[in-house]
């Protein structure tokens, strides 16, 4: 939750992770951290040794000398313009991070998560990206640079014997257009691709805040066949009565109930009633940033469909992805 709270934030700290978990976990949120830009001097298990911990506090100022020249670039984002340089001459990229059915163990889905390879900042974080995004009323662009590039990823995998689904993050802006789901169906044609084997989330907080605006669209693409994902489920402020009236496929557990589940009477509270609801109301229930072997097994014993996280595997180019999943089935 920290490495999360420091990313919002836009920290530029340094990290020493401690933790009475096994290296396993340690190293799960020694990712987690990298993956959000932030940079950590090392990792120690508990009980911690004085010793230890001195020698990594003494040595880590001296390693940050030697690197102070080499990554001061790094510690100044980068520029709106220079996001809207990338998006047209394919720096952005998508990363997939694999979903899997909690029961069978088999491979369900992916979602693309968006990455930068800067030609001088290396892989930026989906969190800086969508922030110079936001800003720069360039969510749509991003947008459609994802979905054209999973589009053909799935078309690969497909080529190449793996046939899944692919989640695509949307703004809650695109549900207004009409004519995206005419848009997208034009795609899936001219990729050779079934609807169903695309995944459109939007995140809880963002779709309800103009709800009415965007249920023709919603409306549309179930009929097309094209499934929808309520993300960051629990975060936001949806009635009942909304979840009701919107055609969703699939709900997701936001990853801060998930994570607090085995520790906090009140999000374990969430995740039992989430998951309750969204089998009662005939969705799809996935549960984010699952970290450890504990947590799988508390999801399994409340019957939650699919899981995704570190604990299964990180995202990874499409081409990662394809033999992660070959080294899975054999």
């Amino acid at each position: 939750e920290i490495i999360r709270f420091l990313a919002e934030r836009g920290s530029n700290s340094s990290l020493v992770l401690m933790s009475g978990y096994n290296a396993g976990v340690l190293h799960s949120a020694q990712e987690l951290a990298s993956e959000h830009g932030l940079h950590v001097l090392g990792s120690l298990t508990k009980p911690i040794r004085y010793d230890d911990l001195e020698r990594l506090l003494t040595e880590a100022p001296a390693l940050q000398m030697t690197r102070r020249k080499s990554v001061a670039n790094l510690l100044e984002k980068p520029g709106v313009e220079e996001l809207r340089v990338a998006i047209g001459n394919g720096e952005i990229l998508p990363y997939y991070q694999p979903q899997l059915d909690i029961a069978s163990r088999t491979l369900t889905g992916v979602e693309a998560l968006v990455r930068w390879a800067h030609p001088q900042r290396g892989l930026l974080p989906a969190g800086l990206i969508l922030e110079l995004a936001n800003r720069a009323n360039l969510l749509g662009d991003l947008t459609n640079c994802v979905l054209h590039q999973s589009l053909v990823q799935c078309r690969q995998w497909l080529e190449a014997g793996l046939k899944t689904k692919i989640s695509i993050n949307m703004s809650a802006e695109q549900f207004k257009d009409l004519e995206l789901p005419r848009v997208l169906e034009d795609q899936l044609r001219d990729h050779h691709l079934d609807p169903a084997q695309i995944v459109l989330e939007v995140t809880e907080s963002a779709l309800m805040q103009e709800l009415a605006k965007s249920l023709d669209t919603l409306t549309r693409l179930r009929m097309k066949g094209i499934a929808l994902s309520i993300d960051d489920f629990g975060t936001g402020y949806s009635s009942l009565v909304q979840l009701h009236r919107i055609p969703f496929s699939e709900m997701k557990i936001d990853r801060s109930f998930v994570g607090n589940a085995l520790v906090d009477d009140e999000a374990l509270a969430i995740v039992k009633i989430t998951i309750m609801l969204g089998h009662e109301l005939g969705m799809k229930v996935v549960a984010e940033g699952i970290e450890t072997q504990r947590t799988w097994d508390l999801l399994e014993e409340l019957g939650c469909d699919s899981a995704q996280g570190y604990f299964i595997a990180k995202p990874m180019p499409g081409n990662q992805l394809l033999s992660w999943f070959h080294s899975r089935s054999t």
